[in-house]
Order: structure tokens, then sequence, then C-alpha cells
């Protein structure tokens, strides 16, 4: 099954760069991986709806109907590392769909895109920056990975 990430980004720091590396090679073993950054709307004078707004044209052009669409939201569901793992096994189960995890901007996500969402996911009830977040989001999902295939890394 193809899953792939989605984030609205702008700069990324060298030490995060090489980080994202890590764990986007580490996950080529396990997964058809792949992560899309869409540069942040420049919002100059704009406001906030209209920004959201932007961002969500951006995102539907990378997805399709049929994608399973999980919004990485802070009011979204919790997990420890093990129960993500068993979600994983759930999700990468379904048939015929592409997992699709998104990573939105600086003012979250537009309505329409919470209403064409399939899943809610919530990394922690901290708040991290978007940067940092996309490092913890691939550190988990490698650590599925390696769960659900019994391997050393999670203990």
């Amino acid at each position: 099954m193809k899953v792939k990430l989605i984030v609205i980004g702008g700069k990324e720091d060298a030490w995060l760069k090489n980080g994202y590396g890590i764990y986007e090679g580490r996950l080529d073993h396990y997964l058809n991986f792949e992560t899309i950054v869409i540069p942040s709307s420049k919002t100059g004078n704009r406001n906030k709806e209209v920004t959201m707004t932007d961002e969500a044209r951006e995102i539907g052009k990378r997805i399709s109907p049929d994608d399973y669409l999980i919004l990485l939201d802070n009011a979204g569901k919790e997990f420890t590392s093990g129960d993500f793992a068993v979600q994983m096994q759930k999700l990468l189960n379904l048939p015929g769909k592409k997992l699709v995890f998104l990573l939105g901007g600086a003012f979250g996500f537009a309505p329409e895109i919470y209403q064409r969402a399939n899943y809610r996911l919530s990394l922690s009830k901290f708040t991290f920056n978007h940067q940092l977040a996309r490092l913890v989001f691939l550190e988990q999902l490698y650590r599925a990975m390696t769960i659900l295939k019994g391997e050393k890394y999670h203990h």
C-alpha cells in the first residue's frame, strides 16, 4: 500500500532535514512511502481563512477521492506507540486505498479538509512546531513498522 505524508511547510532547519532523511530512508524498507511538501501560503496581508483556502486547494491537487485521509491534528485520537502500530496494521489492510497523512499549515485545516478527512490523529497533548511534528510523526511511523515486524527498535 502507498503511504504519503503531505506537509504544509516552509523553512527547514538542516538538523531536521537530516532527521527526515534518516526516517524516510528507514521507512523505505517497510512501506511504499513518499513525503510531499507544499510551500506555506504567502499570506502577506491576507487573512487566516484565505490562507487556509489556498492551502486546501493545493492539498486537493494531491489527494484523490479514494485516498484514506488522516489529519495530524491536536484534537485527534492519541495512541501509545504499540496501539498506533495496531491501528497502522488495520489501515494497511484497507482494500484499494492509499493512506495519506496530512500535517497542516500554521492556521490548521480549512473546513473542507476536516469534512474530507477519514480520521484525525494527535501526536501528543503537547504542541509542536510543524518541523518537529513532522520528525516525531516519521519516527513514530517507523517505530510502528518495527513493532509490527517484531524488530528490536522498540525495546
